[in-house]
């Protein structure tokens, strides 16, 4: 035969609260960040993703000519910048 026996229910402890008088003096009025982003932030960062999605196909669609003729591969280079800072951009977005 098994019981099934209750177990004694612990004590509860009393938290002591400890006020430490160097805790209630000191005042840091720290300037908080902001909650929201700036209304420029979003547009700025979709528009960086854009450009550089776009350089690049224009890169590649044209057989690396343009968008600037003359520098070659450093086109992508350019399309990759606009990308990361658009990425950049993104970190700071709330």
């Amino acid at each position: 035969m098994v019981y099934l026996s209750c177990m004694p229910k612990s004590k509860l402890r009393k938290k002591v609260i400890e006020k430490h008088t160097h805790e209630a003096q000191v005042v840091v009025d720290a300037p908080h960040a902001p909650l929201e982003s700036p209304k420029w932030l979003a547009p700025t960062m979709v528009a960086g993703f854009l450009i550089g999605l776009f350089w690049i196909v224009v890169f590649y669609v044209t057989q690396t000519r343009y968008p600037i003729p003359g520098i070659g591969a450093w086109n992508m280079i350019v399309g990759f910048s606009f990308i990361g800072v658009g990425f950049s951009l993104a970190t700071r977005w709330r």
